[in-house]
């Protein structure tokens, strides 16, 4: 008879302790983004990647395997929007496409006056959010909701009440400015992880911009060593969205930027 398979953790004690290459990766990493991050927020980041590499065993939430990688190509490179937030003063965050919890987790972590609602629409990765936010300590301020950005849109109750929509690993950035702007406050930010030669994008989202009712586009380079050609790109909203907006996925398809 066939063995099934092992449940898989619920608790941060039931997984292997993270090695020492991966506490010097995130050390490296919170020296370059000048972050001081206290013991509470510490345990909160590594258990969930803790989580992460005990659940990817069985359900693909990241491409990297290594924890030093985990450390510095998902937890440093969230962590890189820190000041941006704090610096908008910025207290509630939809992050689209949460997937493993990047950003949204590291983000709440290191920012106890940040409210964050994790937004995936597949229904096993939700059920692991749900499972790291409760072994982590951030239920009380983070939320996890399996649905996609344009059923949220069309919520009254959901639609231009954002301060700031993150998008990372996700789509395009025309795209993100469609799924982000109908769920932004006047004022509110898409900030979206990019990598590498970007300029078609941002060429596209110009215009996506211009649709959407107007806004503000801007690069910014994280100052941290091991993550050259990473940049933050952030699009505010300044207008009113079209009420035809963000369109279904085939429309998007059909008819891109």
């Amino acid at each position: 008879m066939s063995q099934g398979r092992e449940p898989l953790p619920t608790h941060v004690r039931d997984t292997p302790a993270l090695p020492a290459a991966y506490h010097d990766v995130l050390a490296r990493g919170l020296a370059d983004l000048r972050l001081a991050l206290d013991d509470v927020a510490l345990a909160a980041i590594d258990g969930h990647v803790r989580l992460l590499l005990a659940w990817t065993r069985a359900i693909n939430l990241t491409a990297i395997r290594d924890p030093a990688g985990v450390a510095l190509g998902h937890v440093v490179d969230s962590l890189t929007a820190v000041e941006l937030l704090r610096s908008r003063h910025v207290d509630r965050m939809l992050d689209v496409g949460s997937g493993g919890g990047f950003p949204g987790l590291p983000l709440a972590a290191a920012i106890p006056s940040l409210a964050v609602h994790l937004l995936e629409p597949i229904a096993k990765k939700g059920r692991f959010l749900t499972t790291a936010v409760e072994a982590t300590g951030l239920a009380p301020r983070v939320s996890v909701v399996t649905a996609r950005a344009e059923g949220l849109a069309r919520d009254p109750g959901q639609r231009g009440t954002w301060p700031a929509v993150a998008a990372r690993a996700v789509g395009s950035t025309a795209e993100l400015v469609e799924l982000a702007f109908p769920l932004l406050i006047d004022g509110g930010v898409l900030i979206a992880w990019k990598r590498g030669a970007i300029d078609a994008e941002l060429d596209a989202a110009r215009r996506a911009l211009d649709t959407l009712g107007g806004g503000t586009l801007e690069v910014h380079d994280p100052s941290v060593r091991d993550l050259a050609g990473h940049r933050l790109v952030v699009a505010a909203r300044t207008g009113s969205v079209p009420a035809a907006y963000p369109r279904e996925p085939a429309v998007r398809r059909r008819r891109p930027w």
